[in-house]
């Protein structure tokens, strides 16, 4: 999952990808943010980009898998992926998993 998130924040930034790593011990859940200065993605699109081959922009590589395994497999584990915009100014992914799973 977070090779893949990676892959995503670093075909997309323009210069600077973030990742933080954080355990809520209270609501036992290992927490991944991945964020990127890149254009980042309007909210209308984020739905279709958790999909499988939801590709918003078809000239650039890849094959629109990423993110939906990396949902499809938060899922399984009772995670979640959340994407939103990133205080760089392109996309934040947030990855929840229970810290059990991890």
């Amino acid at each position: 999952m977070l090779g893949n998130l990676l892959d995503n924040a670093c075909q997309w930034a323009r210069s600077q990808v973030r990742i933080h790593l954080r355990e809520d011990t209270a609501a036992a859940l290992l927490e991944v943010l991945v964020e990127d200065d890149g254009p980042g993605m309007p909210p209308e699109a984020r739905e279709l980009a958790t999909t499988r081959f939801g590709r918003l922009d078809e000239a650039a590589a890849g094959s629109g898998l990423g993110l939906a395994i990396v949902t499809e497999i938060a899922a399984m584990y009772e995670g979640s992926l959340e994407l939103g915009n990133s205080a760089l100014g392109g996309l934040a992914a947030h990855l929840r998993l229970p810290a059990g799973m991890a």
